[in-house]
């Protein structure tokens, strides 16, 4: 079974081509989702958080995101602490996930995965980009934030074009139509490569 890894700038929309792979039955793990389910359930991610982050790092027994947020928004030292507990965990999760499938390739869906030097765990590699107006129009309704704030994660991100050289797949997302067909045309691809091998 191969592992395919979509990733993408914030609001390039990655979630959204990962579900029209999910909807042609392509077993679909998207790492953010659960990390935050690893954050809410686990209790020794929750105690590492909390030695880091001092009590304040959760809020009636769940992550106090707002304050969490605001410890790792200019501090990349911390970021990086905080990614050293989830991470690991979600990697672990996923693996047990992966081995509860039975489909000629799965899909992670991860927004830093050449970020965090892990382009080496998948097959293959699809990077989803957008123009950065439109990135910024999704987020700012999506998460209602401010551009300020969304540009600061955008410059923490690898730019398009160097994730772009590395990745295998880019799929342009600007219109939903033409969006599927990408993805259609890749899902063929993987389906008789991974039949050739």
């Amino acid at each position: 079974m191969k592992i395919i890894g979509i990733t993408g700038g914030i609001g390039s929309g990655k979630t959204t081509v990962a579900k029209i792979f999910q909807g042609l039955g392509v077993p679909l793990y998207i790492a953010d989702e659960r990390a935050k389910h690893l954050m809410n359930t686990s209790k020794a991610v929750k105690n590492e958080l909390i030695a880091l982050f001092g009590e304040e790092a959760y809020k009636d027994n769940q992550p106090n995101r707002p304050f969490l947020a605001s410890k790792i928004f200019d501090n990349p030292e911390l970021l990086k602490q905080m990614n050293g507990i989830i991470h690991p965990r979600v990697g672990e999760d996923f693996l047990k996930w992966q081995s509860e499938q039975n489909f000629p390739y799965v899909l992670k869906e991860a927004a830093i995965i050449f970020e965090n030097d892990m382009a080496s765990q998948y097959d293959f590699i699809i990077n989803v980009v957008a123009d950065l107006d439109k990135r910024i129009a999704r987020v700012k309704q999506r998460d209602n934030t401010t551009e300020d704030k969304i540009m600061a994660i955008v410059n923490n991100q690898l730019p398009d074009e160097v994730k772009s050289k590395q990745s295998d797949f880019v799929i342009t997302n600007h219109d939903l139509d033409q969006t599927k067909d990408q993805v259609n045309i890749i899902h063929q691809y993987l389906l008789k490569t991974i039949d050739n091998t």
